[in-house]
């Protein structure tokens, strides 16, 4: 197990640093750049920009210089100082911007990670044993709904609710006075208040599509000879789930996390640019749109690096759930 993780650690740095000049390559290959997209958006509003103001421009970002060289002082910085840039659309240090929006984004994954397992799991359960009774035809049905309505669609129709039947502002996740205001138990209460509908939301499609891998995982291992077994022997129904076919059947719960972790960063986008989330994903599609390089080029490494540190705690933890599995 160490030489495994030693070893995994070891190919990330590579990988990392190819992740990283494939990620701005992209970024750069758009025609244009930041001064670019200022400058048409400064025409929109009747604003001339001479060819002089917007080379200097260029100077002072130093989009001037070859993408190579631009790509070696940010990855520098990034590496001897943990300097990831700043941004050219904010005008603030990148890793600021990010970190700042990081802290409700983790709350929103992590809740709707809660409220997703603690749905899918007793309901996929429940819906293998009692295999083509009603409850299961329910689950069902529930499921395959959860999956074909379209996330944002779904967010503007509880929007809709809550604000008309229950007459709460649902846009962002604070309301006005608690915006700028510093943290209390009043502002606790009022993002508590706000949470449940993003929640809910991002929970629907990943709980519906769980619920069916969890109830084929479950009927695959009910009927293995090792559950006849284990029954014969006298085991009470219920340790015997948990006990045994639960165990294996756990397996995509944990294969989640290789996921969840860049769906930190990039998850759910339209669903927070309907709701006014302050999360990263708006963000991150902003920078996207105004050619802001180096946020940009910060949130797609930080999705890089999460998905190989997710991939690593998901093989891990399946090698210590599922006895079968073997990382060597």
């Amino acid at each position: 197990m160490l030489r495994f993780i030693v070893s995994r650690l070891l190919w990330m740095i590579p990988s990392l640093v190819a992740l990283s000049f494939l990620s701005f390559v992209l970024i750069e290959l758009p025609p244009g750049d930041y001064v670019t997209t200022y400058i048409a958006t400064l025409a929109a509003s009747n604003e001339v920009v001479d060819q002089n103001t917007a080379a200097d421009l260029r100077a002072r970002f130093g989009l001037d210089q070859p993408m190579i060289v631009q790509y070696f002082k940010w990855i520098v910085g990034i590496v001897t100082e943990g300097n990831f840039g700043l941004s050219f659309e904010w005008q603030q240090p990148v890793s600021e911007l990010i970190w700042e929006r990081m802290s409700l984004t983790l709350l929103l994954t992590v809740s709707t990670l809660l409220l997703t397992w603690g749905l899918a799991l007793p309901i996929g359960v429940f819906s293998a044993v009692k295999k083509y009774s009603v409850g299961d035809y329910i689950a069902t049905f529930f499921s395959f709904l959860g999956l074909a309505i379209p996330s944002f669609l779904l967010a503007l129709v509880l929007m809709y609710v809550a604000a008309v039947k229950f007459g709460q502002d649902v846009g962002g996740l604070f309301s006005e006075p608690y915006v700028a205001a510093p943290w209390s138990f009043g502002k606790v209460l009022d993002l508590l208040s706000h949470l449940w509908v993003p929640v809910v939301i991002l929970a629907v499609s990943g709980t519906a599509s769980l619920i069916r891998v969890m109830r084929a995982n479950m009927l695959d291992e009910l009927n293995k000879p090792y559950v006849t077994t284990a029954r014969a022997k006298g085991l009470s129904e219920f340790a015997l789930l948990v006990k045994y076919p639960l165990r294996v059947a756990l397996n995509p719960f944990i294969s989640t996390i290789a996921w969840l972790l860049p769906n930190l960063v990039s998850g759910s986008v339209i669903v927070a640019i309907v709701l006014s989330l302050p999360t990263a994903g708006p963000m991150l599609l902003q920078s996207l749109m105004s050619q802001d390089m180096y946020l940009a080029g910060a949130f797609v490494l930080l999705i890089c690096a999460l998905t190989l540190l997710g991939s690593l705690v998901s093989d891990i933890l399946l090698a210590l759930v599922d006895p079968r599995i073997r990382l060597e």
